[in-house]
């Protein structure tokens, strides 16, 4: 088996915020973003009796998860597919609730490392950036076939490109006469079109190449229907975890925890009905970074943030 490329982010933290709901026998938990299984595999090994479900759509990672984990035997079900399937895929695995759910989001250091798959702006590579290599959408294609007003549109969205409007006149005009076919073609472009003075500040590429990434896996709107999905999930007492890299994510994860951990009484009402009441209980005060020690040791931790949460009421 390939050996593991990463070290797990936050992971006992992680395993700090879900232990309440998963130490029970019984007690289901699932990865919702399995990667390569080492949030998993330290899981599953500190609770002995914890059934676990990964989630993955990429089938390279899932398979290698697999290997990993394979000594686990019946206590582990792997279903390859994106995690706002949640729902679907406990239906199809006769599990009507879950005690825990976690999601590390963001690209996996397998995916990085693989030069071939285009993640990186540093090297060289076929522009694909799919998660899922069974996907029809890549960075190519977005490159050759939008417009300059939707090229702006996700670069200054998703990947907060102050920018954007010059990248994407820049990149029109460039496919006029060549197409885009390799990571080294769009970022040359994006280098020649920054001013030095930014150009010092980081490297041009790195937001437009999050920007690509995210529109070709549809990520945040994937995450907006993922979080209600997995709150839904939660039996009583169960808890969720997220941990996200970037303000976008972030974003959606607080919106959704706090809406479900706000009380929907109208103003004025003198008795707060029970169907009113919250849903959950915030376990951690905003978010939560990694500690300074673990920010040292693990280069991905360095931007990670917390939230997590416990379900304290049905819905209604």
């Amino acid at each position: 088996m390939t050996e593991p490329r990463h070290i797990p982010v936050a992971l006992e933290r992680s395993i700090e915020l879900l232990s309440p709901a998963i130490e029970r026998p019984g007690a289901v938990l699932v990865d919702a973003t399995l990667g390569l299984g080492g949030h998993a595999e330290a899981l599953l090994e500190r609770f002995p009796e914890l059934v676990l479900v990964g989630l993955d759509r990429d089938p390279h990672a899932q398979r290698l998860a697999g290997e990993r984990l394979e000594r686990f035997g019946d206590r582990v079900h792997l279903v390859h597919t994106v995690y706002d399937q949640l729902p679907e895929a406990l239906e199809r695995l006769g599990i009507p609730a879950i005690s825990g759910i976690l999601f590390d989001l963001g690209v996996s250091s397998m995916q990085l490392d693989e030069v071939e798959r285009g993640f990186s702006y540093s090297q060289d590579a076929p522009l694909d950036m799919r998660m899922d290599a069974s996907s029809a959408l890549t960075a190519e294609r977005v490159l050759a076939e939008y417009d300059e007003a939707e090229l702006r549109r996700i670069m200054h969205v998703y990947g907060e490109e102050k920018l954007a409007g010059r990248f994407a006149k820049k990149i029109v005009e460039r496919r006029r006469t060549a197409p885009f076919v390799r990571s080294g073609d769009l970022v040359d472009v994006i280098a020649a079109a920054t001013p030095a003075a930014v150009r010092r500040a980081g490297h041009p590429a790195k937001r437009v190449f999050q920007a690509l990434r995210i529109e070709v896996n549809q990520e945040l709107s994937v995450l907006e229907r993922a979080i209600p999905a997995a709150v839904d999930s939660l039996e009583l007492g169960g808890r969720i975890v997220v941990l996200a890299y970037h303000s976008l994510e972030d974003r959606i994860v607080k919106r959704e925890l706090q809406r479900r951990s706000t009380s929907t009484a109208p103003r004025g009402l003198p008795v707060e009905l029970p169907e009113h009441r919250p849903e959950l209980k915030l376990l951690v005060r905003g978010s939560e970074q990694a500690g300074e020690t673990e920010r040292a040791d693990n280069p991905r931790a360095a931007s990670v943030r917390i939230r997590a949460a416990e379900r304290i009421r049905e819905a209604a």
